[in-house]
């Protein structure tokens, strides 16, 4: 391979890297054209029997009543507030994680608001008409519920009824041993009046404060007709929608809120960015209640981590949320294979040493082959060298020749390249898998090595270093990495002139300042890929020597 070429690869590699971080692949996009849109200067021209979108002229929560007490849900698995002034989720706890690596840190919290009661997550109405619904206050059976494992579910019930005859219910649903939450709304309209008015399930969300990793998403999802469609924060400003929903969803690292409609009924989505930068997701599903009639909707809340079995069990395709981009094809496969594997080594660290040591061996013919001929170039430089140096005021016959070389030894002159390229695809698919995926959060591997998902820092400086994101500390795994490509540069033979080959010794400096802040997890992937290749060209050195 001619230093062009080579160069040509490298730097397609590293922009390509480059790009991914800063953008990255989105999900497939639903058609905007199917999309109906709806500003705030034209009139409404939506059909009855269809929702409504939400106006702050036309929309009913609420109120707060001091004699109201909140009450605590407990489960094995989480502790949630609902308030008493309303079917309003104020908080919600995860036994099973931490806030950080501290084993005294809070208990996760997935409700971050800075609005009017922490409403993290609150049913309401929406509408043109809200005359039945004056002096909105709901009764509620307010008594703390705690459930065990196996201990069956408990429920909160509000309850409003007006003087015209309109009962409503919400009733609220947890069950001991499941992170899903029950949502049921019943509308018993005993009034002469029809309730054509909307339904509104609203989530909450201040965006985490904390920096993301590479290749995380936070922000709005939702499932529709098949297809995921994932808005990044910055890109939630008024985001409407209308179609056929299965779920709609607030994401962060490692954990979704979502809500869930089984039957995948029509319904609004809205997606609004607040002043003060809170997000606010609603469900708007269309209803319409005549007079003399009872309607039962029925929803599932899920509040908890993206774990790809626990989110697969429900059954309602909340597992599409966990996706890797244009790699998920290979991540996926790793991600059940690192599962797999921990079962039985019960560390992350040491199962991705064998989900390397197995993805080598798939490669190995291919790499052998690809070293060989890289060994066998190396024989052929001191013809290589004369013919450069007869043909070097004529590119094109030079390159004629050099073929007609490799033509005459069978020798493929980008076989080379092959051990890199092989990389690059279950490369990308670790890089999405490791930072995102909520088996490698605070997963410790060995001694300073405590989150697999984070970068590896020995010690702790209280200065900033350049090109380092936080904390700051000596990299010692990378440093590791960068070594042993050295090494293998140094093992592997370079078909191409002295220039070309001190080219390819810069290329474990870049790696190692690219690869300062990526997931420990990655880094220990590319030092044990390494370490095998090194044993792997040693071995084929000494055959054919």
């Amino acid at each position: 391979m001619d230093k062009r070429t080579l160069m040509a690869l490298v730097l397609s590699f590293l922009v390509f890297l480059v790009w991914s971080l800063l953008f990255g692949p989105e999900p497939k996009q639903t058609q905007e054209a199917d999309r109906p849109t709806y500003e705030a200067d034209e009139p409404k021209q939506t059909p009855k029997e269809e929702p409504i979108m939400p106006d702050s002229k036309a929309e009913l929560v609420f109120e707060h009543e001091k004699d109201f007490k909140d009450i605590t849900v407990e489960t094995d698995l989480y502790v949630a507030v609902l308030s008493g002034s309303g079917p309003i989720i104020k908080s919600f706890k995860l036994k099973n994680y931490r806030s950080d690596l501290d084993k005294d840190s809070p208990l996760k919290e997935l409700i971050n608001t800075k609005n009017k009661d922490d409403r993290g997550f609150f049913v309401g109405f929406s509408g043109e008409d809200l005359s039945l619904l004056s002096d909105y206050k709901y009764s509620f059976n307010g008594k703390d519920i705690a459930i065990k494992k196996g201990g069956g579910s408990g429920e909160a019930v509000y309850r409003w009824m007006s003087p015209e005859g309109l009962d409503i219910q919400i009733k609220v649903r947890f069950f001991g041993d499941d992170y899903k939450i029950g949502l049921l709304a019943i509308i018993d309209n005993g009034s002469k009046k029809s309730f054509d008015n909307n339904l509104s399930l609203n989530l909450s969300h201040f965006p985490l404060s904390t920096k993301r990793g590479y290749g995380v998403f936070e922000g709005m999802g939702l499932y529709s007709n098949g297809s995921l469609e994932q808005i990044d924060l910055k890109k939630i400003k008024d985001k409407q929608y209308s179609e056929n929903i299965t779920w709609v969803a607030y994401e962060e690292p490692y954990f979704i809120k979502a809500i869930v409609n089984e039957e995948s009924q029509k319904a609004f989505v809205k997606g609004v960015t607040l002043p003060n930068g809170e997000i606010n997701i609603s469900y708007i599903p269309s209803l319409k209640v005549n007079p003399g009639e009872t309607r039962t909707d029925e929803f599932t809340l899920f509040f908890g981590p993206k774990d790809i079995s626990i989110l697969k069990s429900l059954d309602s395709k909340l597992e599409k949320s966990i996706y890797f981009g244009w790699f998920d094809v290979i991540a996926k496969p790793i991600l059940y294979a690192l599962r797999f594997i921990n079962k039985y080594v019960s560390n992350y660290g040491v199962s991705i040493i064998i989900v390397t040591i197995i993805i080598k061996i798939l490669f190995w013919p291919l790499t052998h082959k690809s070293y060989q001929s890289m060994k066998e170039m190396r024989k052929l430089q001191p013809m290589m060298a004369k013919i450069r140096e007869k043909y070097k005021n004529n590119k094109q016959e030079m390159q004629k020749q050099l073929m007609s070389l490799y033509k005459t030894y069978k020798i493929n002159p980008m076989g080379g390249c092959l051990p890199m390229i092989v990389q690059i695809p279950v490369f990308f698919a670790l890089y999405k898998v490791l930072p995102g995926s909520i088996e490698l959060r605070h997963a410790p591997f060995f001694l300073w090595i405590k989150d697999l998902s984070a970068p590896d820092r020995l010690f702790s400086f209280p200065f900033q270093i350049p090109f380092m994101s936080p904390p700051y500390g000596i990299p010692v795994l990378t440093l590791i990495m960068g070594a042993s490509m050295f090494l293998q540069q140094k093992m592997t033979p370079v078909a191409g002139d002295p220039a070309q080959a001190k080219m390819m010794m810069f290329l474990p400096i870049i790696f190692t300042f690219l690869f300062i802040n990526f997931p420990s997890g990655l880094v220990l992937y590319w030092l044990v890929n390494n370490l095998l290749s090194i044993a792997q060209q040693y071995r084929i050195n000494k055959q054919i020597s």
